[in-house]
């Protein structure tokens, strides 16, 4: 081989070897640009699915919360409803008895009292009064000072 053979040989190598570098340098780019995108993205992706998951949580927590509202709702319902029946009968046995005893009191004071109502509101408040006066705690003498 002579020096020109030599030298264009040279010259040919170096232009492939310049070539490649050129080549490895625009791939460096391409993959440098594709994962700049990527990184870019991966904050909106979280962001994303972060607001999704808050999402689809406070929609989960607002069904169960409703659930749990309508559940209370039955439930107090049914109590309210088997409180009323049970105080209806409470008070048909209460007017009963009283009207048993208003029946047997003598001297037709069924009849008064059903005319005078005022007359039975003064007897209810007299028997109050002597009831609070008999089972009123007696007070201990404290001493002076």
């Amino acid at each position: 081989m002579t020096d020109q053979q030599l030298e264009n040989k040279v010259r040919l190598d170096t232009a492939n070897v310049k070539k490649d570098i050129d080549n490895l340098v625009e791939d460096g780019t391409a993959q440098m640009n594709r994962l700049q995108d990527k990184v870019s993205q991966a904050p909106a992706k979280a962001k994303q699915d972060l607001a999704n998951w808050v999402e689809e949580s406070v929609s989960e927590l607002s069904d169960n919360f409703e659930k749990l509202t309508g559940d209370a709702k039955g439930t107090i319902a049914g109590a309210v409803a088997t409180m009323k029946e049970d105080v209806g009968r409470g008070l048909g046995q209460y007017n009963a008895k009283v009207q048993e005893y208003a029946d047997s009191v003598p001297g037709g004071f069924a009849e008064k009292a059903a005319i005078y109502p005022w007359v039975t509101i003064s007897i209810a408040l007299v028997v109050g009064f002597m009831l609070g006066i008999l089972l009123k705690p007696t007070r201990a003498s404290r001493p002076c000072c």
